[in-house]
């Protein structure tokens, strides 16, 4: 019967995985200039493209930023299903909790810092440029993960702690505000661009970055996968099983920091990625185990953004949609579908 259980969780992580691969080809296919899937192919394999304009096109913009999508929802979907296990709150998620204001919040202080300090510390906003903004993103994210978890720690009621997450959330708003209103004209419209959310404009460098950056997130979800097992329990039951909770605290903690920060300093705000999608991965795999959890809910974030960005794009014409916008059209239902349809507290 486990056996039965297994190849059909398996037959349907390969089919993800190449639905991921046909949203690829379908993303970097479509925009302002339409290039035929043929010729999509050809580029991907090394074959050329007979056009010059489309051979730039693919390879200088849409493929960096349909990577850039793959790994966002990776990230987003990986911390959401951390925090959701590790404080037992169903509603957990970066955006919800502040995390991501948090990294907003270090992001601000790194491109409206220059205005109101005096400093400039994006240097040539190259290769270390983007370190810089990552480091400080996810140092922002940890830094609210941390108060997060020390409330939580005191607070045990769900309700409340998603309050005190909001809170979070405002007065970190509050200092970008004050940081906005002493930022000069260029760092604040660089500053508005990024808060709109976009995969776009990402070089191959940049991407990565992104990329050695989630690595270093998702290492802690692979060396501690069974503990988070442990934690749907409760606690108690964890700790009588061998599970250090100091030790994986730091761990989501650090996983959840960097792949939220990193995610939030490349792309911008993106939200309900990390609430949504742990919850649609329990219903198309129907289990708990983390160890499933974890590639379905990568699979589901990538492929979540890469249709959230094929519809930014409006296909056909010049205009591109924030990227947040459109999360926020589709995951706000989502959400709200997924309250009513089930009672969270069976699975918690």
């Amino acid at each position: 019967m486990a056996t039965g259980k297994n190849n059909r969780i398996g037959i349907a992580i390969l089919g993800g995985t190449l639905l991921i691969f046909l949203l690829f080809l379908g993303n970097i296919s479509i925009g302002s200039v339409a290039i035929p899937l043929g010729e999509t192919l050809s580029g991907l394999t090394g074959g050329g493209v007979s056009k010059k304009s489309w051979e730039i096109i693919l390879l200088d913009y849409r493929i960096p930023k349909a990577i850039t999508a793959i790994l966002a929802g990776i990230a987003l979907s990986l911390s959401g299903l951390q925090m959701q296990t590790f404080f037992r709150n169903p509603l957990a998620g970066p955006y919800v909790l502040g995390i991501s204001s948090g990294a907003g919040l270090g992001v601000a202080i790194l491109l409206l810092g220059g205005s109101a300090f005096g400093w400039n510390l994006l240097g040539d906003g190259g290769f270390m440029g983007i370190w810089g903004t990552i480091i400080a993103a996810s140092t922002g994210a940890i830094l609210v993960l941390v108060l997060m978890s020390l409330t939580a720690w005191r607070v045990k009621d769900s309700m409340t702690l998603l309050i005190i997450g909001l809170m979070f959330g405002s007065a970190t708003g509050a200092m970008i505000s004050v940081l906005s209103y002493f930022g000069g004209a260029e760092e604040l419209k660089l500053f508005t661009i990024w808060s709109m959310g976009s995969f776009g404009g990402t070089s191959k460098d940049q991407v990565m970055v992104f990329f050695v950056a989630c690595l270093l997130g998702i290492i802690p979800v692979l060396l501690f996968v069974k503990s988070f097992n442990a934690m749907l329990l409760g606690e108690r039951y964890a700790e009588s099983m061998g599970v250090n909770l100091y030790q994986l605290r730091w761990a989501m903690i650090l996983s959840t920091g960097v792949l939220a920060g990193s995610a939030t300093a490349i792309c911008g705000p993106v939200a309900f990625i990390g609430i949504a999608v742990p919850h649609l991965a329990r219903m198309v795999f129907k289990t708990g185990d983390h160890r499933i959890l974890f590639p379905a809910s990568s699979l589901i974030g990538a492929g979540f953004l890469l249709v959230c960005d094929s519809v930014s794009q409006m296909p056909g014409t010049a205009e591109t949609l924030p990227i947040n916008a459109v999360t926020s059209l589709f995951g706000a239902p989502l959400v709200i579908w997924l309250i009513l349809k089930r009672n969270f507290s069976r699975e918690f």
